[in-house]
């Protein structure tokens, strides 16, 4: 099966670096392609892909469109076009993967269904302190180093250090139910066209939930991986967050579920017309 992991990202080198680290360790064999899905930054974050692609031996594409403000839908449709893979694996540029990630994702991979990953919130102390060298030589990966370098101890960091088959109950357990989350989620790429991918009339808060709930009206089931799927959160400013984009948001969002939407005119093919219903 060809893979793409598709990163989101905007002005953040640093973070997405380390994230980068953490493709670069991945347990499965690396016949799979990272599209960093770009919404408008500087040379920099260009320079830094086409380092990496050197230095972590990583199959490394770049996607990027002009900076007009907050359009990630819009840049994360143009890389579901060019991604190469027939399932894909969407992540942040924000978040490190743990070195199982993208084994526990093509392993549960199934037709009929789209996973529904979580994040772990890094303290800014300690996200600010991580270095590359701590990623690549799996340090991160580690509770206990975490701990020492300032993760809190509580029963919710616990799950960090807990196996495949104890994080497989805690799924099975958690009242949270499956989305799609943006920062750890994958499914078929049919799948996603078929639902015509992001619609790019939506900012931040929600817009990813909103292609999930497209999919489940399409007949699609998510399964929750948020315990086995490990990635790190990094730490930072969240200066995109609009109140009144986030309300429209919602509103959208009670659309597709009042009208059962399965497909968006505003996404990867535009159209007029109102959005197929099932």
């Amino acid at each position: 099966m060809v893979v793409s992991v598709i990163l989101s990202t905007y002005n953040s080198p640093d973070l997405l670096e380390r994230t980068l680290a953490g493709y670069s360790r991945q347990t499965v064999e690396k016949s799979f392609e990272v599209v960093v899905a770009d919404d408008g930054s500087s040379d920099e974050t260009r320079e830094l892909v086409d380092r990496l692609r050197r230095d972590f031996e990583l199959d490394l594409r770049h996607v990027w469109h002009e900076d007009r403000g907050f359009r990630k839908c819009e840049i994360l449709n143009r890389a579901i076009e060019q991604a190469r893979g027939e399932y894909l694996v969407f992540s942040d540029g924000d978040c490190i993967p743990w070195s199982e990630f993208l084994a526990i994702h093509l392993r549960l991979a199934c037709r009929g269904r789209f996973l529904s990953g979580g994040y772990f919130h890094l303290p800014r102390e300690l996200s600010e302190g991580l270095t590359v060298d701590d990623v690549r030589q799996g340090r991160a990966e580690s509770l206990e180093w975490l701990h020492r370098h300032g993760l809190p101890r509580s029963w919710r960091s616990r799950r960090l250090g807990s196996s495949a088959s104890v994080g497989r109950i805690f799924d099975l357990l958690t009242p949270t139910r499956p989305s799609w989350n943006g920062h750890n989620a994958s499914g078929w790429k049919d799948d996603l066209v078929q639902v015509n991918g992001f619609d790019e009339r939506m900012g931040w808060g929600g817009e990813d939930r909103e292609l999930g709930e497209r999919l489940v009206n399409l007949g699609l089931r998510g399964v929750q991986i948020r315990h086995r799927a490990l990635c790190l959160h990094q730490w930072h400013e969240r200066s995109y967050v609009n109140d009144e984009v986030v309300a429209e948001n919602l509103r959208m969002r009670g659309e597709t579920a009042r009208e059962r939407a399965t497909y968006t005119t505003h996404g990867i093919v535009k159209s007029g017309g109102s959005a197929a219903r099932a």
